[in-house]
């Protein structure tokens, strides 16, 4: 699957090489529905269909790498073909490709098409499709996609709601990613601004992990707490970053200056128990429980990016790819400047077989630790398997 900044055939390209007379037929016959070259849709169809089975037929079951034809007309946007596929041949909508489990409608969110994503839903698109743990807000909120995201708000899809397999809601992915407009989007549909994810992260902890003064006083205004909970103190946390526009917000809503940053020497001790205790288990190879106690170190001090990276280990060991990927971003967030974050990063994008991600990753890893030999091995690897 390419990257959604780059389209299908130039992906094909960098894969197969610039010859498509050598490409396989599946191939270049996405590459005409891509373009909207119907007649050579026709054409590639008719010499692949050695069964006689028919156009239709076809059209709907060849594909390459997993990806058919009305999904490609779908990363591209392209309308006529879109509707000689859909309307013309009855290609079934809601079919999802079966390299990632992405429906035709989550294709048109990640490349951004709008007009395509409106005709999917009045030939009866799901809103609901689950795709591997993402819904389509989801998918807009992490793009960064504001007017798909109000088109979707506007057909009923939720803000504050978690899908399968995903710790995370589609506000916290606009607080994560920094899109204020969005995130307003999302607030002004009464989404909870306080609402906890399970290591109880809020969105204004995250604005502020991520120095986003502009989701801050969002989520302010929207009522977030801003005298945080447990160990947690924003203004603190807003001053130790220096952020001054942030402190300002914080004060002017009502945070109170007097209250003592919880991270003492008590504090400072809980989260190294924390962390030995999550090492030994490590060591033991109970993974599981050394997650819970790097969570629990975690609710102490949601800035270390230490235990984002070893936490992110635990989840690989446990098989949970998107967790492992989500806490090595954290990681990298917080310590942009740590070889470290990359490699494991780099790890888990391996894991979920993004091998293009993981490449560019891993090659930022390298240039930051040069000498590191584990980081150059992984590279070689994703490098064969790419």
């Amino acid at each position: 699957m390419p990257r959604h900044d780059m389209s299908l055939p130039d992906a094909f390209k960098l894969v197969l090489g610039k010859d498509q007379d050598k490409w396989p037929p599946e191939a270049t016959l996405l590459v005409a529905a891509h373009y909207g070259d119907i007649r050579r849709l026709k054409e590639i169809a008719k010499s692949i269909d050695v069964e006689g089975k028919g156009l239709q037929e076809t059209l709907a079951n060849a594909n390459f790498i997993g990806i058919y034809a009305l999904h490609s007309v779908c990363d591209s946007g392209d309308m006529y073909a879109l509707q000689y596929l859909v309307e013309d041949l009855n290609m079934d909508v809601n079919k999802p490709d079966t390299m990632r489990g992405f429906t035709p409608a989550m294709h048109a969110v990640l490349y951004g098409n709008l007009p395509t994503l409106r005709f999917l839903f009045d030939h009866g698109a799901s809103l609901h499709g689950q795709h591997k743990g993402l819904s389509l807000l989801h998918a807009a909120a992490e793009g960064g996609r504001p007017e798909i995201a109000k088109f979707l708000l506007s057909r009923g899809a939720r803000a504050d709601v978690e899908v399968e397999s995903a710790p995370f809601t589609p506000l916290f992915l606009a607080t994560y990613r920094g899109y204020a407009s969005i995130l307003k989007m999302f607030l002004e549909q009464n989404a909870d601004p306080n609402v906890c994810m399970n290591d109880q992260t809020t969105p204004l902890n995250m604005a502020l992990r991520h120095s986003s003064v502009a989701c801050l006083k969002l989520l302010v205004q929207a009522g977030a707490d801003v005298n945080g909970f447990g160990f947690y103190n924003p203004l603190a946390r807003a001053a130790e970053k220096g952020l001054t526009e942030a402190i300002k917000c914080l004060l002017e809503a009502g945070a109170n200056p007097n209250v003592p940053d919880k991270d003492d020497d008590f504090v400072k001790k809980k989260k190294s128990e924390l962390k030995r205790q999550g090492a030994d288990a490590f060591r033991n190879e109970d993974y599981l429980k050394a997650s819970v106690f790097y969570t629990q170190a975690l609710k102490v001090d949601q800035f270390d990016a230490t235990l984002f990276s070893n936490r992110s280990i635990c989840w690989l060991r446990l098989g949970d790819g998107k967790k492992a990927l989500y806490d090595a971003m954290e990681c990298k967030n917080l310590r942009p400047k740590w070889a470290k974050a990359y490699y494991r990063k780099g790890v888990a994008l391996m894991f979920l077989k993004d091998y293009d991600s993981a490449y560019d990753t891993l090659s930022r890893g390298l240039e930051l630790d040069p000498e590191s030999e584990e980081m150059e091995e992984l590279l070689w690897e994703v490098m064969e398997l790419k």
